[in-house]
C-alpha cells in the first residue's frame, strides 16, 4: 500500500530497524536555507502555496517539464491557482522523490492521507489552510513537532545574527546556529563584489582597504559567528581551481579590482586560491567543519536567469576536472596549520570516486574526519542516496557518517530525513538477506540511531556552542 508504515522497508530487518531504532531519534538539520528571522517571527503561512511553493525550483522544474506556464509558477497567477497547476502535475509524477516526499508531509503534518490530484486538490486546499491558520502550524511549531533539535542555517559574514541571538534567548526546544558562508568574499569577479564590501566594513565597524584588511575582518567575522553558536562553514564551489601566489600579489590583484580593473582568470583562481586557503586555516583553529559544495553548473537559461534571477530552478551539473585541484587545496592545509573536518559534496555523483580515493589521504585522528556529503540536490532521491550510501560504505566507514540534511527553503522539508532513513534501512536489511552484514539488531540499530542523529551531535560539537 502507498506510503503504508512499512513503505521502502522490504526486510524484515529493515521494518526493525526503521520502527526500533531510527524513528525515534530527533533530527540535526545542519544544513538548509531557512531564514533565522521567519523563524524567530513564528507567523503563520497565509496558505498552503506559501508553505510549499514558494521559492521551491525542485516543484518548478516538475511543473515547467509539465508545460505549465511560468504565470503559474513564479508569475501573477493568484496562490490557489498556483496550487492547482501543482495538484495537476504531481497527480502524474509517480516515480519522481517529490511524489512520495508531497503525500508523506500531507500525511505527516496535517493528517491527510487522500492522493493530491485536481480532483481533490479544492477539499485539501481548505483543510490544508484552517490547520495552518491554527497556533500548532506556526513555523516554530512546525519545526517542534517534526522533532528537530538543532538547525543550521546558511549566513553571509557581514550579516548581523541579529536573529540567531533572539531565539538563542526565547526559544529552548530547540536551537538555530548560524553557518558562515563566504561565497562573496570568494567571488572577487563578481558584480556587487565592491558594494558587499562596504556591507562587510559595516558590520565589522573597521575600514577594508587593502588584502589584508580583508583578510584580519573575515577574522573578527569567524570570531565573532563563532561567538554565537556556528560551528560550520559552508562553501559554493561550482568550479574549483587553483594556483597559489605569494602575499604582494595578492594585494595587487585586490588593489586592481577595487580601483575598477578587470581581472584575468589566472588573477581570479590565484585570490581565490589565497583567501580559501587562509579561511581553512581559522575553520582549523576554531575546530568547525568545512564544508565544500562542487560542481553546480548554474544560471544556465539566460533569458530566465534576466527574469527571474538565481535560484530559480535553471541549474545543472558540472563535470569539469575536479581531483588535482581538490588535493592541491587539501595537502596545502594539511601542510600548513592542518585540515579542519570537512564533508565533501558534489552534485554530479561520478565525482564520488575520486573523492572517496581522496578522503582517504587525510583521515586522522577524528572518526569520520574528512566526509562525502548525502546526496545533495538532484541526487537526494531513492536511488542517489543508496549509491552515495553505498559507495560511503564500500570506501570508508559507514557508521561514522553524519547522515541527512534538508538543504531546503521549507519548513515542510523534514519528513526527507524519515525518507533517509528509511532508505538507510532498506539497504542495511538488503545487505543482510544477502550475508554480507550479521543479523545483529543490537549492533545495526546502534549504527542506524548514530547514522540518523549521534554522529552529528557528537561530530559537529554543538553540545559546547552555548
Amino acid at each position: 500500500m502507498f506510503l503504508n508504515d512499512d513503505f521502502l522497508l522490504s526486510t524484515e530487518t529493515a521494518r526493525n530497524l526503521f520502527h526500533n531504532h531510527a524513528k525515534i531519534m530527533p533530527i540535526v538539520d545542519y544544513h538548509c536555507h531557512l531564514d533565522p528571522k521567519e523563524i524567530y517571527e513564528n507567523k503563520s503561512f497565509s496558505n498552503l502555496t506559501e508553505a510549499w511553493l514558494y521559492g521551491d525550483h525542485y516543484k518548478w522544474r516538475l511543473m515547467r517539464a509539465n508545460g505549465v506556464p511560468e504565470s503559474h509558477i513564479t508569475g501573477e497567477a493568484s496562490d490557489y491557482d498556483k496550487f492547482l497547476a501543482w495538484a495537476r502535475t504531481v497527480s502524474i509524477t509517480v516515480g519522481n522523490p517529490l511524489y512520495s516526499w508531497t503525500h508523506l508531509e500531507l500525511r505527516r503534518f496535517f493528517g491527510i492521507s487522500e492522493l493530491l490530484n485536481e480532483k481533490s486538490a479544492p477539499r485539501i486546499w481548505e483543510e490544508v489552510n484552517r490547520m495552518l491558520a491554527e497556533p500548532a502550524f506556526t513555523r516554530r511549531n512546525l519545526i517542534k513537532n517534526s522533532n528537530v533539535k538543532v538547525i543550521c542555517t546558511t549566513d553571509d559574514p557581514a550579516d548581523s545574527l541579529e536573529y540567531h541571538k533572539l531565539l538563542r534567548d526565547e526559544e529552548q526546544a530547540f536551537k538555530v546556529f548560524p553557518t558562515f558562508r563566504p561565497d562573496k568574499a570568494l567571488n572577487i569577479n563578481a558584480q556587487g563584489f565592491t558594494e558587499w564590501l562596504t556591507r562587510l566594513e559595516e558590520a565589522d565597524g573597521q575600514p577594508i582597504t587593502t588584502y589584508a584588511s580583508l583578510v584580519d575582518s573575515l577574522r573578527r567575522r569567524v570570531d565573532f559567528f563563532h561567538d554565537n553558536g556556528c560551528r560550520l562553514s559552508d562553501h559554493a564551489l561550482d568550479v574549483l581551481r587553483y594556483q597559489a601566489c605569494d602575499s604582494a600579489s595578492v594585494e595587487q590583484i585586490f588593489a586592481k579590482r577595487i580601483a575598477g580593473g578587470e581581472l584575468s582568470s589566472e588573477e581570479i583562481t590565484m585570490y581565490r586560491t589565497e583567501l580559501l586557503s587562509t579561511l581553512i586555516g581559522f575553520y582549523h583553529d576554531k575546530n568547525w567543519t568545512m564544508q565544500l559544495h562542487l560542481h553546480a553548473y548554474r544560471n544556465n537559461n539566460t533569458p530566465m536567469f534576466k527574469r527571474l534571477g538565481p535560484d530559480t530552478g535553471y541549474d545543472g551539473i558540472n563535470d569539469l576536472s575536479l581531483t588535482e585541484a581538490l588535493s592541491q587545496l587539501l595537502d596545502r592545509a594539511e601542510s600548513g596549520p592542518g585540515l579542519p573536518k570537512t564533508i565533501l559534496y558534489s552534485l554530479n555523483p561520478g565525482d564520488y570516486p575520486a573523492l572517496l580515493a581522496l578522503m582517504g589521504c587525510y583521515q586522522k585522528d577524528t572518526p569520520g574526519k574528512i566526509q562525502l556529503g548525502s546526496g545533495w540536490w538532484y541526487n537526494d532521491t531513492r536511488s542517489g542516496m543508496r549509491q552515495q550510501l553505498t559507495m560511503f560504505a564500500d570506501n570508508s566507514v559507514l557508521a561514522n557518517f553524519v547522515g541527512m540534511l534538508t538543504d531546503s527553503r521549507s519548513f515542510l522539508s523534514y519528513t526527507r530525513h524519515e525518507y533517509f532513513r528509511r532508505v538507510l534501512c532498506e539497504l542495511v536489511g538488503e545487505w543482510v538477506e544477502r550475508g554480507e552484514a550479521p543479523d545483529d539488531e543490537a549492533l545495526l540499530g546502534q549504527i542506524v540511531k548514530d547514522i540518523a542523529y549521534n554522529n552529528a551531535t557528537n561530530y559537529f560539537g554543538f553540545e559546547s556552542a552555548k
